[in-house]
């Protein structure tokens, strides 16, 4: 049964969208990188996404629960938050999601291994 649970099992998203000001993006982008590096339990991942030739952008971290999500977000959240703030042109707007379907690198690996077989 618990295989079963694990299938139902959803991983969450927080995603933030917003814009640094005129030349900050990169800035912001070590800042990112440090803050996400310290992750440990629950975290499953974490896109920076940059539309080209601006500094608007799209932060997406994957976690395994909303409980492991919260218990970061107290910490390095809170302290990396406090670095980036100035950085921002306005406020970024920040949700969170449930993630409904995945399809990625190892699932199709696995899909393409398991015809190779059947044939």
């Amino acid at each position: 049964m618990s295989d079963f649970d694990d299938f139902l099992k959803h991983k969450y998203a927080y995603v933030a969208i917003g814009e640094f000001k005129p030349g900050c993006f990169s800035e912001a982008r070590q800042l990112y990188e440090k803050a996400v590096s310290t992750y440990t339990k629950g975290f499953q991942g974490a896109y920076l996404l940059q539309e080209p030739g601006t500094d608007r952008g799209i932060a997406i971290i994957l976690w395994d629960s909303i409980e492991d999500m919260d218990a970061h977000q107290d910490t390095i959240y809170a302290q990396t938050l406090a670095k980036i703030a100035h950085l921002f042109e306005t406020p970024p707007v920040t949700t969170f999601y449930e993630v409904c379907s995945e399809i990625g690198l190892p699932q199709v690996l696995a899909t393409a291994q398991a015809t190779a077989s059947a044939n």
